[in-house]
């Protein structure tokens, strides 16, 4: 997003949300060096940089990157005074003592043990704490202008799928690498800058493989195929899931897709401010342990995504929290059987008051092809 998107203002009061944050945790000012939570606060782009946000304002945080971003980091964080070092971290750290801060809270959930050393012996004379996951509560939520990017990478990847299927993409023959090459070009033909994470397309007794990496296997007729894939635009991602069937569908088949269906639809409607993540996850995988396959629901319902294709929350029997409005997240039950075949489908939707807003459009069909 450039600053004239209006990057600059929604960055600054991200970083006066998070100033908010820091009296709790007990420091003067956070360091800042995960990449994806500077984007976040400051609309950075660049690969190497670190942010130092102070709870006396704008005026005491600085930015540090290295001598390649120079006019990057000054067209994309015009407001915060910029440091221009290799080191970007320690840089920060050996300043922070001279702008007042005498306990400075640090990313411990991101920072390596011998970061952290060196980090001590940048900042000397500066108490150092562990401050984790500051940033990340605060992404929780989006903002309208991140549902709005959001919303167009969900337009891209179902745009995407529905040309592979206007094109005969999936047909007997094809590859399942050849069928995720298509849909990550046709992603980026609908305006995606590329995929938002490795393409799974698996057919036939691969599609009973939760996380299958695309082969050099044909797709061939009577096969389940399922496509999880994801589009990138502006830095959020999204995320969808279709399993359709080449050909007629076998009882078996329409039997395991009409399942996961209901399922899936018993999560969606659990998606309410208030509720409790691990509740959601409970009232899809009970429609499904109904039904005797409740062994063959290997993994959570879904997560949060944004700027990381997997962000909290965490919709899963171990997720803790309550979900709130304007958090986004995927609905995404699936059953597998091994060596036959199995079905995963998934939306990316947003928390609202009232009925959640569905993101990605592509029918929840069956599909036979």
């Amino acid at each position: 997003m450039s600053v004239a998107s209006g990057t600059v203002p929604r960055a600054a009061a991200r970083r006066a949300a998070l100033r908010a944050l820091l009296p709790g945790a007990g420091v003067d000012a956070l360091l800042v060096t995960d990449l994806v939570n500077i984007r976040y606060l400051t609309g950075f782009t660049g690969s190497n940089a670190a942010l130092v946000v102070h709870a006396d304002g704008d005026a005491a945080s600085r930015l540090c990157t290295d001598g390649r971003y120079r006019t990057q980091a000054a067209d994309e964080v015009p407001d915060l005074e910029t440091v221009i070092d290799r080191a970007s971290g320690l840089a920060l750290a050996g300043q922070v003592g001279a702008l007042g801060v005498g306990r400075l809270g640090f990313e411990s959930d991101s920072v390596t043990v011998d970061a952290h050393t060196a980090l001590e012996a940048a900042a000397e004379g500066v108490e150092l704490r562990r401050a984790p996951g500051l940033v990340q509560l605060l992404r929780l939520v989006k903002d309208e202008g991140e549902v709005a990017a959001l919303r167009a990478a969900c337009a891209a990847a179902d745009a995407a799928l529905a040309d592979l299927l206007a094109a005969g993409g999936l047909a007997p023959g094809r590859t399942e690498r050849e069928v995720a090459l298509d849909l990550e070009t046709r992603m980026r033909e609908h305006g995606a800058a590329g995929p938002a994470f490795e393409t799974i397309v698996a057919a036939g007794a691969h599609s009973a493989i939760p996380h299958h990496r695309p082969t050099g296997a044909a797709l061939a007729a009577g096969d389940f195929v399922k496509m999880d894939f994801g589009a990138l635009v502006d830095g959020y991602h999204s995320d969808m899931t279709r399993t359709v069937v080449l050909g007629r569908a076998a009882a078996w088949q329409r039997e395991l897709y009409e399942l996961v269906a209901a399922a899936q639809a018993a999560g969606r409607a659990g998606l309410a401010p208030g509720t409790a993540v691990s509740d959601v996850d409970a009232a899809a995988r009970q429609v499904v342990a109904d039904a005797g396959r409740g062994a063959e629901f290997v993994h959570g319902l879904g997560h949060g995504v944004g700027l990381q294709i997997h962000e909290a929350p965490a919709l899963a029997k171990t997720g803790t929290g309550t979900l709130a409005a304007g958090m986004v997240v995927t609905v995404e039950p699936g059953v597998y059987l091994e060596g036959r075949g199995g079905v995963r489908i998934e939306d990316t939707l947003v928390v609202r008051d009232g009925a959640p807003e569905l993101l990605t459009c592509t029918t929840k069909e069956l599909v036979e092809l």
